[in-house]
């Protein structure tokens, strides 16, 4: 029996130390008349596999039914962490190959919202559970959830292999614009220009979001900077933050598919100095 498709594998990195190849293709030539169109990408997919389609779409290049359905196998990059202490108790889990489920519950509502956006424009799957002195404020549960988060990416990354490292994003919302460069340099660093107006958004204290940053990158390693272009709205201006930061974050913890698994760093290490 035989498959007929439109598309054509014509790239599988295997030499990258991330990919295990399992793909078994049959040495029987293609017609001669399918080379001469002309090739178009039209998806290129995470973790190296490059697919093209032939410029007429009435040819159909057919492949053996022994091609396994599975052509690779991937490591899944999960992050999961509990952090107790006598003022919270947060447990994390995060999935940097997710699809954007998010299930958070903090005990404080505005944060929940700002999470959720987390993974839905980072792809991640992000899952938050917390309790916390919120009686008190919001001050405690707020960095504990951060400090846990940065912890639970530092652990999904692992060695970083093949990651594209760095991630560039600017976000508006409305009247809001918010630009974030971020680096998983290992090195903790964070450059903060946020002018909020009001000192609350519902209940939650607006200085907190800085606070919450901060927390995140240093126990996650990376460099981040933030910056506001524009913006009058409270609300707006946190929300544009968070989008930004999660579409730079999915930029940089992507595979880039020419590294072929190496480390990008000159120094061929990234880690915590």
């Amino acid at each position: 029996m035989e498959l007929a498709a439109a598309l054509r594998l014509v790239y599988h990195p295997t030499s990258s130390p991330m990919l295990k190849s399992r793909v078994k293709i049959s040495q029987r030539p293609l017609a001669s008349t399918l080379t001469s169109f002309a090739q178009r990408p039209i998806s290129s997919l995470n973790h190296g596999l490059l697919l093209r389609m032939s410029e007429d779409p009435h040819r159909f290049i057919s492949c053996p039914a022994s091609l396994e359905e599975n052509v690779s196998t991937i490591n899944a990059r999960i992050g999961e962490v509990k952090r107790v202490t006598k003022e919270t108790n947060v447990s994390v889990k995060i999935n940097l190959d997710g699809s954007g489920i998010a299930e958070n519950n903090t005990g404080i509502p505005f944060l929940d919202h700002m999470l959720d956006q987390l993974a839905s424009h980072g792809l991640f799957d992000v899952h938050v559970k917390a309790t916390g002195d919120i009686h008190i404020d919001d001050h405690h549960t707020n960095e504990d959830v951060a400090l846990a988060i940065g912890t639970a990416f530092l652990q999904a990354l692992g060695d970083r292999k093949g990651i594209n490292r760095f991630g560039d994003f600017s976000a508006p919302l409305d009247e809001a614009l918010i630009h974030v460069v971020l680096d998983l340099s290992g090195r903790p660093h964070l450059s903060y220009d946020l002018q909020i107006p009001t000192q609350r958004v519902g209940t939650y204290d607006t200085q907190l979001v800085e606070h919450f940053f901060q927390s995140l990158v240093n126990t996650s390693g990376m460099t981040l900077h933030i910056r506001q272009l524009s913006g009058r709205n409270s609300h707006h201006i946190i929300e544009a933050t968070f989008k930004a930061f999660a579409r730079a974050l999915r930029q940089a913890t992507e595979y880039d598919p020419r590294r072929r698994g190496t480390i990008p760093s000159s120094k061929g290490v990234l880690s915590r100095s």
